[in-house]
């Protein structure tokens, strides 16, 4: 049924393909929606918006890298609409310092202040932090003991408590900090559960910031602060960029590759097998697996043409990541985990000037805590049938809520 999800939502003109909702249900929950098998065949397809409006949806992979460094379509905020159902509408500009949903000059601006803290260099000498919050959060996933949450033990905190350490952040106030990131990045929250999520960050953000202005620490708060570049507002945007990024991606990415792996043995037995794979093993899964559930959206600044479709100004254009990391005309075999893959050219951190900031972070992150779990438990399992894990549908990122896991072995 999934397959045939797409159907026409509102009459076209001749010769325009019929507008249908962004796909969403999925018969597999490593896979993208069904329904953008359909679509890849039109190319850029026609979308309906909730709202009301049209747009369009990119599926392949050559469409997407070429509109996401088209500069004729901009990320403002202020012109983005909902793909789905969802009350979180921010029709206004971002705030200063908020840079993600912003064009050049502001967002190269802000981009590039914080772009030295995310180098390859630089996350090279965060390994050691990395590997210390591994062991920590692998013994607290053995404390619980087996049948224990590996999202609620191990995933979701350790990348939050290693951007805590980062920032500066006490990690008793990481656990709020959690709640509030998941409230936004929940397409069903309301607008008073949005409004107290976005209070609670600013809350922090309000304790947190001052004191690093009037005396400046060793960390990137502290040297945002001597650049001189930004101001108080600029810098509490700045923090909460970092701390969302932080707190929301890596960790579903994590315990998605783990409920992955245990679901094809064989390509766990592989990385078990040749540990010098993990690397490899991090670019498929990421390839295989795109969290990314409502893609990357831009819209265009004036009437153009792209990928043969007139679009006119104004329109919004769906990248969806996870079907342009299956296209069968860019990857061999593309919707099958092959962790000896050798070609990495996925759009999983997007692409162009707003590719992820903290990607080389993220994939030191999986990669450390992969290994690091697959060590510990040999023979690490699922607790429960896969058919009864729930999966974060619902959410801007996806991957499963809950992941109870067991082992009889442990190597400590």
């Amino acid at each position: 049924m999934a397959d045939t999800e797409p159907t026409a939502q509102q009459p076209q003109a001749s010769g325009q393909p019929a507008a249908v909702p962004l796909p969403t249900e999925r018969s597999c929950p490593f896979s993208p929606a069904d329904g953008y098998r359909v679509l890849r065949e039109q190319g850029v397809a026609r979308l309906a918006f909730p709202s009301g409006p049209l747009g369009w949806v990119v599926t392949r992979h050559a469409d997407a890298k070429a509109l996401l460094t088209d500069t004729r379509f901009s990320a403002r905020q202020e012109g983005l609409v909902p793909p789905v159902p969802s009350e979180l509408h921010y029709a206004a500009p971002a705030e200063p310092g908020a840079f993600a949903k912003t064009d050049d000059p502001q967002h190269s601006h802000y981009r590039k202040l914080l772009t030295g803290f995310f180098t390859v260099r630089r996350v090279r000498e965060m390994l050691p932090l990395i590997e210390r919050v591994t062991r920590e959060q692998l013994d607290r996933l053995a404390e619980a003991g087996p049948g224990a949450d590996l999202v609620e033990h191990f995933a979701e905190p350790l990348p939050a408590r290693v951007m805590g350490e980062f920032l500066g952040i006490p990690e008793a106030d990481l656990e709020p900090l959690q709640r509030h990131v998941n409230a936004l990045g929940n397409i069903t929250s309301t607008i008073p559960e949005a409004i107290t999520a976005i209070t609670g960050l600013g809350e922090f953000l309000g304790s947190f910031v001052p004191p690093l202005i009037e005396t400046p620490d060793e960390g990137p708060v502290g040297d945002l602060v001597r650049t001189g570049k930004v101001d108080d507002k600029e810098l509490m945007n700045l923090v909460s960029t970092m701390i969302n990024g932080g707190l929301d991606t890596t960790g579903n990415m994590l315990a998605q590759g783990v409920f992955a792996l245990l679901q094809h043995p064989d390509q766990l037995a592989l990385l078990r097998e040749g540990p010098e794979l993990m690397d490899g093993a991090v670019e498929e899964l990421l390839r295989y697996l795109t969290i990314s559930h409502l893609g990357a959206s831009r819209w265009a600044l004036e009437d153009t043409e792209f990928g043969g479709r007139q679009v006119k100004q104004g329109e919004v254009v769906v990248v969806a990541l996870g079907a342009a990391n299956r296209d069968p005309e860019r990857f061999a075999d593309a919707d099958r985990l092959d962790l000896t893959r050798a070609d990495h050219s996925h759009l999983a951190f997007g692409h162009g000037s707003h590719q992820c900031l903290g990607q080389h972070l993220a994939r030191a992150t999986l990669s450390v805590a992969w290994r690091g779990l697959l060590d510990r438990f040999p023979d690490l399992q699922l607790a429960v049938p896969a058919e009864q894990i729930t999966m974060r549908e619902n959410y801007v990122h996806y991957g499963p809520l809950a992941l109870p896991v067991s082992w009889t072995r442990e190597v400590r």
